[in-house]
């Protein structure tokens, strides 16, 4: 199952790569993007999508940027106004459950 999900997964990979490739092929028609003041920008089409693409992501990026370090800001305050933190370490035992464990509320487990 797990080889199969691994070339369904690869199989979407290539498909999107040629769809992709295929239009690059198919758009190599020079393009003229006019920008202001009568500046223009000649190339190929596949390549102002291109970096119109990458234009929009680095754009939406920096959008998020004073988002992200707020979040990071708030839950730094968080953790440091909690204390240290509790972690839950399984108890083992050799051969037997420890019932004494389960009352005081702490996970044993079984090694057999």
């Amino acid at each position: 199952m797990k080889n199969l999900l691994w070339l369904l997964q690869w199989t979407l990979k290539a498909a999107i790569f040629f769809t992709l490739f295929a239009f690059a092929l198919n758009n190599q028609d020079d393009a003229t993007v006019h920008f202001f003041f009568g500046t223009q920008w000649r190339a190929p089409m596949v390549l102002v999508v291109l970096s119109a693409f990458v234009l929009g992501v680095v754009v939406g990026v920096l959008g998020m940027v004073p988002r992200w370090w707020r979040e990071r800001r708030v839950a730094q305050q968080a953790q440091s106004q909690s204390g240290p933190a509790v972690t839950e370490t399984p108890v083992a035992h050799g051969g037997a459950t420890c019932a004494a464990g389960h009352a005081a509320g702490r996970r044993a487990w079984t090694l057999t």
